[in-house]
């Protein structure tokens, strides 16, 4: 009988000391942490890339609607792609606008960009008609 668990301990400690398989295990862990750094860092590359899209969307937007140009908002939207979304905001001699954009590979973050822009004149109330000519 006591050889008898001696062999079964003998075998309980070999199985337990045993460390085949461990290297899969081990290569299973490496390769789910490099494929997760490669999404992120494929997804900080997009949300910089969309930063800057959102900000020379801003910066046209405002440029073009300080100048009166009532098309500006879709050319913010062709040039910041779509799904995004671009607020206007006039207030007296100020035009800001913000642009928004969500990141697709990292969802719940957005970015977002704001430009102000002084209103343009129009330019009737400088102009000086020779006599006699009218506009």
């Amino acid at each position: 009988m006591a050889g008898r668990f001696r062999l079964q301990r003998k075998r309980l400690c070999r199985s337990l000391s045993d460390e085949r398989g461990m290297v899969t295990v081990e290569a299973a862990y490496a390769i789910a942490a490099l494929v997760a750094a490669v999404i992120l860092a494929v997804g900080v590359v997009g949300a910089m890339v969309a930063q800057i899209r959102c900000t020379d969307a801003a910066r046209e937007v405002a440029r073009l609607s300080a100048a009166g140009d009532r098309g500006a908002r879709e050319i913010g939207t062709q040039i910041a792609g779509e799904g995004v979304d671009v607020a206007i905001t006039e207030g007296g001699e100020r035009i800001t606008v913000t642009v928004r954009s969500r990141i697709l590979l990292l969802p719940g973050l957005k970015v977002s960009a704001r430009a102000v822009a002084a209103r343009e004149p129009d330019g009737a109330d400088l102009v000086d008609f020779a006599p006699g000519v009218g506009p």
